[in-house]
């Protein structure tokens, strides 16, 4: 079976691009591996924005995290890209996922 397909949603691929090289580069290698069925390096669900969500970690340089919901069969929905300034994620992160989670959700009902 191949690779699953990325679907970036909102400006997701533009901020992953604009994070560091190094958080790029780690970050790209744990999507890698969760498209072929591998399990991210360091990862957790986030519950608090539904069931399916999960939170890439990456410690390079800064904490960089990348959010994403693979539930879906046409692929996997990139929804935020973000560098974490606290040890808690911002209530605008956590806004940002959420309305990119309900334009995913309101899209797959349309078509």
């Amino acid at each position: 079976m191949g690779a699953k397909r990325l679907l970036w949603v909102g400006s997701a691929l533009k901020d992953l691009r604009a994070c560091p090289r190094e958080a790029r580069r780690e970050l790209g290698f744990d999507l890698r591996r969760f498209q072929a069925d591998e399990m991210p390096r360091d990862w957790k669900p986030v519950s608090s924005l539904g069931a399916g969500v999960v939170e890439i970690r990456v410690h390079t340089g800064g904490e960089f995290r990348l959010m994403y919901i693979a539930k879906f069969a046409e692929g996997i929905y990139v929804l935020h890209v973000f560098q974490k300034k606290s040890r808690k994620t911002s209530s605008g992160d956590i806004a940002v996922a959420r309305a990119r989670l309900a334009e995913v959700r309101r899209a797959r009902k349309v078509s």
